[in-house]
């Protein structure tokens, strides 16, 4: 492969917050939620300059140990080559740590933005190759999937190559989304999960992972019931108590509620109406926020005048 040429401009990137497992879904759905970073990058003539503001801005790297940058380091490498300089620019505002896809939106934005600088980019990095790389960096493909495609996603690994399908919300569905203010580690909260889960359990949550396609989709009325979980939730308790708490109060009051990802976020998949009187269950403690469906994923945008 030839050395890849870059445009002279720099290109804007935003992508959209995730939510994963979505109850019963371990590690395969994925839900794009309309909250956004933005990221800039343009080729420059030598080093890195990284400007971040927003979430992370006091304590996110400024070098190449950034995921952002590494995962640009990687993109660049499948497209041929590296560009003599970089300079970045992040407006960060999906939480980190709270099981809302912050490091995938890093990680999607970075090799977007890399396909995007590089001239005939397209034609060296399909979109297929993008989750493929995109999935490598994050280590699974639930928010990755959801990141680049948006809307609802299924995710799965075929003979070690990831595979996604999207599909399109009903549009009635609503996410509130209910962020604590301390964040959990995905890697704290994975290290609780068993080696091994009752049979009753798992085939139960088959169950419910058929149904939440048709829930999430078509008949959001079922929402409630589809959102069971028994494989991951209650085994992580001792990482997110409060989290666990409030999803069994709100699943009390009969709102379709789950551990956003890895946690802590608790999230809520409600029909519009009733969208505003949850966001006002969680009490003390909780940012809630009523979020739209993202159903464009990891877009290239105009520059901001």
């Amino acid at each position: 492969m030839a050395p890849p040429a870059f445009r002279a401009a720099a290109v804007r990137v935003r992508t959209p917050a995730s939510s994963a497992n979505l109850g019963p879904g371990f590690d395969a759905f994925g839900l794009a939620l309309g909250l956004y970073d933005d990221v800039v990058v343009r080729v420059a003539d030598s080093g890195l300059r990284i400007d971040i503001a927003g979430e992370g801005g006091d304590s996110l790297p400024r070098d190449e140990n950034h995921l952002l940058v590494r995962s640009l380091r990687a993109a660049f490498d499948l497209l041929g080559g590296q560009p003599r300089g970089l300079e970045i620019v992040c407006a960060n505002r999906i939480p980190h740590g709270r099981g809302l896809g912050s490091s995938s939106a890093a990680i999607c934005a970075a090799v977007v933005a890399a396909r995007a600088v590089t001239i005939g980019g397209e034609n060296r990095l399909d979109d297929p190759a993008l989750l493929e790389l995109a999935t490598e960096i994050e280590g699974h493909p639930d928010n990755v999937a959801a990141c680049l495609l948006g809307g609802f996603t299924l995710s799965w690994m075929d003979g070690g190559s990831a595979q996604a399908l999207r599909m399109t919300p009903h549009a009635s569905v609503v996410p509130v989304v209910f962020v604590p203010g301390n964040p959990v580690l995905t890697e704290t909260a994975r290290g609780l999960l068993p080696r091994t889960v009752p049979h009753a359990d798992a085939a139960a949550n088959a169950g419910r992972a058929a149904l939440l396609v048709e829930a999430l989709t078509r008949r959001p009325e079922l929402l409630y019931t589809a959102t069971e979980d028994r494989l991951h939730q209650e085994y992580r308790a001792p990482a997110m108590p409060d989290s666990l708490a409030l999803v069994e109060r709100l699943r009390a009051d009969g709102v379709p509620a789950v551990i956003s990802g890895a946690g802590p976020t608790v999230l809520a998949l409600v029909q519009g109406d009733a969208a505003d009187k949850v966001a006002r269950l969680a009490g003390d403690g909780w940012a809630a926020n009523r979020l739209a469906l993202d159903t464009a994923g990891a877009s290239v945008l105009p520059l901001a005048p």
